[in-house]
């Protein structure tokens, strides 16, 4: 699942992607109705990429969290829950056994139930790790392993050119008829 370039707008309903950015802000399109919108710098937006939850050991990446509720729902959409804060509560340890109770809300955990939907809804959610994630992992354990070579030092190809340029011209001098 890779969440790199979807944003929430604080203000702004559901998620978005972002499409182009320019110098004054970016351009974003909504994953809910697919409408395109200026978003200025001044605005708050948070990638969720960027976003963890609260657990009692440390933080829990995003994405982690959705491929839990993704194993759990078997790639399907969460159930509808209203404004019961003990059941939004029993799901979620269900999810995520370890989270912060105390600082994790109610409403926290429909923000992200609620982005789960949309993102299961246009396809973007799998239970499995994603590609780029495990190379990731691979090339850092590969280069690690690697002897660190010297670097080769290359004269460069015009190195007798550059003496010859840096020597003086001689100067043409005109023949003056008298």
């Amino acid at each position: 699942m890779n969440l790199e370039k979807i944003l929430a707008i604080s203000g702004k309903p559901g998620l978005y992607s972002l499409k182009v950015q320019t110098r004054t802000g970016f351009v974003a399109e909504s994953f809910i109705d697919g409408k395109r919108i200026t978003v200025g710098l001044r605005s708050n937006v948070s990638l969720l990429s960027e976003v963890s939850m609260y657990t009692t050991s440390d933080e829990k990446p995003l994405a982690e969290v959705m491929r839990n509720i993704a194993k759990k729902e078997n790639n399907g959409p969460t159930p509808a829950f209203k404004d019961d804060k003990a059941q939004l509560s029993a799901y979620f340890l269900q999810i995520l056994p370890d989270y912060d109770q105390e600082r994790v809300y109610a409403s926290d955990i429909k923000k992200v139930l609620n982005w789960y939907n949309i993102l299961q809804a246009r396809g973007l959610v799998s239970s499995e790790e994603s590609a780029t994630t495990e190379e990731k992992s691979e090339k850092v354990v590969s280069t690690e392993a690697k002897p660190a070579k010297a670097p080769k030092t290359v004269a460069p190809k015009n190195a007798g050119m550059a003496a010859a340029k840096k020597a003086p011209a001689q100067k043409a001098t005109k023949s003056t008829k008298k």
